[in-house]
């Protein structure tokens, strides 16, 4: 059973809102006596620290005015100190790209700092608000799934951190280090990267912190699904919670206790640890571990069998979770339901909330969270093989410099007279007009390898951006029965009968605009509506499609008639977004990710042979402008039911 509670990253430090609430209205107090100075900095920068967990809106409104303050006054110790807490109040309320416009305008000014100060005690306090700040764009980094870039930032805080001996912040990134790793679903990494944290927070004597790192432990081994580890690793979250006072900490701990009882089938204990959950959340009032516990009540007394108490705990969580709208909430809410009618003999009210829980399913699986997943997973995946090329072609380009460098020497020093000189020229446009045929050449072909804007992007940055495009349509070919027709053929046979068919493919695709990506054995990809986004690529995509198989139908007639073997093709199209870019150093192609590529494989696994099959998306977007015959719900390999259509 999918429970929140089990998913939560206990990544902030709670204390008790009475005692912040206090010592804001003390600095408020004393704000409005001040005068517009320095000292105003200090104060608002301080109250912005406190807010910035309990009121995060009111953390930004007072770390910015200390930020334009200190600036006004040109106060560099405030600018120090304003720099960190701005960014991560920015950080707080969602604001990533202006905490990393804001980081890397701090990483500057200190940087400057630096090279004017030789004092070593300076430069050490100028260091670790540095690193506070590197950490900043390391979090906005982490936010926004751009997950290399994350940790090249969290990697070097912690090099200056440790640089300046700080080992309470170098333990605070390593935190944020396994959380990306965890994100990622790199356990081992993530785990390692927590035990350090761990690690130093135990020698610091932080208890706080540990209690963090050890839950978000916790959370890496429920992933693994080591339950006894797992367990082991909350209990202990729950009494370093407790021995700290902290209420929230101890009542997600507590729950997380209870949902992996209830998932490794322990009643007894799971009912013990969520009753004393509900019991903790009164005193905390977070509606949504009420939520998670009466409905992880529910399945335990189904699973029990015990029909009467379930539906008592669906009946307490029900106006919780109706008014929470979450998505997956309503989901258990429903199914558990369900599992209660049946069990009870009531098949209107199951099917009904089947219906429902389905509808909920649905719902979090909905266009705006399949594109956001298809960000966070896919820009990982590109950027990482992205930024190892970059590394690989600086250190090309290093070697390169270097031997330039060596011949322009030698050159330099060999040059002894006009007729040198004469002999150099020569050499030089002979050259020359080598470079400029050689450059010709390496055009064309990039071009014949690359989406043209792509190619240019190549070879004026060296690079090629990743682009989530929201809309492409995405086009599978394969063959019928390849593998037992490839036995029959002669290889020459086979290659150039498949170079026939993939040729008036390519020329197919040009006629549409439709963009070759790849072909894989047998298989032919391209997809429409990139790398420049349009507004026709379903309804072309769909026309190329229906020419092939005009193409593959003559084609077929032709080598039957001539006594010939020939292939036969399954179709599939399917609309949606992916991440689009190059990858490689070597043999480099162009090429998209994500769940639009998987389905559109699906669309053409799941269809007849000879036929065009789409998806009720592309469906959608094509259905006035062709006749299409809807075929039901078809079960897809991996995809579970699925509504498909034929184009005639």
């Amino acid at each position: 059973m999918k429970q929140l509670a089990i998913l939560l990253l206990i990544l902030s430090c709670s204390s008790a809102f009475s005692q912040k609430r206090s010592k804001i209205d003390s600095l408020n107090t004393i704000l409005l006596s001040a005068k517009i100075d320095t000292d105003m900095v200090k104060i608002m920068n301080s109250i912005a620290n406190t807010y910035s967990k309990s009121d995060m809106d009111s953390g930004v409104h007072y770390a910015e005015a200390a930020y334009k303050l200190a600036k006004r006054l040109n106060f560099n110790r405030g600018l120090l100190l304003v720099y960190g807490t701005y960014g991560n109040a920015l950080i707080n309320v969602g604001k990533y790209e202006e905490a990393l416009k804001l980081s890397e305008e701090g990483r500057l000014f200190m940087d400057k700092l630096l090279r004017e100060t030789t004092d070593t005690i300076e430069r050490n306090k100028i260091l670790k608000r540095m690193a506070s700040v590197t950490s900043n764009l390391g979090a906005s980094y982490d936010y926004m799934a751009k997950y290399p870039e994350a940790l090249n930032y969290y990697m070097e805080a912690v090099r200056q951190y440790e640089s300046v001996g700080d080992r309470k912040g170098s333990a605070s990134v390593y935190h944020n280090v396994g959380g990306v790793y965890l994100s990622i679903e790199d356990y081992d990494k993530a785990l390692i990267h927590f035990r350090k944290a761990y690690d130093i927070n135990k020698e610091t004597g932080n208890k706080r912190w540990l209690a963090n790192n050890v839950g978000n432990i916790a959370i890496v081994y429920s992933m693994m699904k080591k339950v006894d580890s797992a367990l082991a690793a909350n209990k202990q979250a729950l009494l370093l919670y407790d021995e700290i006072g902290d209420a929230l900490g101890m009542t997600n701990a507590t729950l997380n206790i209870g949902v992996m009882y209830t998932e490794a089938g322990y009643n007894d204990s799971a009912i013990l640890y969520i009753a004393k959950t509900l019991e903790l959340n009164e005193g905390v009032g977070e509606p949504k571990i009420s939520a998670n516990g009466y409905l992880s009540l529910s399945t335990v007394y189904l699973n029990k069998k015990d029909n009467a108490q379930a539906r008592k705990m669906l009946k307490k969580a029900e106006s919780i979770v109706l008014s929470l709208r979450d998505f997956e909430l309503l989901e258990i809410y429903y199914m558990n339901l369900f599992k209660v009618d049946s069990s009870q003999g009531n098949p209107l009210g199951a099917i009904r909330y089947l219906q429902l829980a389905y509808r909920y399913r649905d719902s979090v699986h909905n266009e705006e969270n399949v594109r956001k997943l298809t960000q966070t997973q896919m820009t990982y995946d590109f950027e990482r093989k992205v930024s190892e090329t970059r590394a690989a072609q600086e250190k090309k380009d290093a070697l390169a410099a270097k031997e330039m460098h060596r011949q322009k020497t030698m050159r330099n020093a060999s040059i002894g007279g006009f007729v040198v000189v004469l002999l150099f020229a020569i050499v030089f446009f002979s050259q020359r007009n080598k470079i400029k045929l050689g450059k010709k050449q390496s055009d064309e072909l990039l071009l014949n390898i690359l989406p043209a804007e792509v190619a240019e992007e190549l070879k004026a940055k060296g690079s090629a951006d990743a682009k989530l495009i929201d809309d492409v349509t995405v086009l599978f070919t394969d063959f019928k029965g390849f593998t037992q027709l490839s036995e029959k053929l002669s290889p020459k046979e086979l290659v150039a009968e498949i170079n026939t068919c993939f040729s008036a493919f390519d020329n197919i695709m040009q006629k549409h605009g439709v963009e070759k990506i790849k072909t894989i054995g047998d298989a032919y990809m391209a997809a429409g509506g990139l790398p420049t986004p349009n507004k026709t690529h379903a309804e072309d995509v769909v026309k190329a499609a229906l020419e092939i198989q005009d193409f593959m139908h003559r084609h077929k007639t032709e080598r039957e008639a001539a006594g010939k073997l020939f292939f036969e093709i399954r179709i599939g199209v399917h609309t949606g977004p992916v991440v689009a870019g190059i990858v490689g150093i070597k043999k480099f192609a162009y090429d998209i990710w994500g769940d639009t590529v998987n389905t559109a494989s699906r669309m053409e696994s799941s269809g007849s042979v000879g036929m065009v099959n789409i998806s009720e998306t592309t469906y959608n977007l094509v259905k006035d402008k062709f006749t299409c015959e809807y075929r039901g719900e078809v079960e897809a390999k991996g995809k579970g039911v699925m509504k498909m259509y034929f184009v005639g």
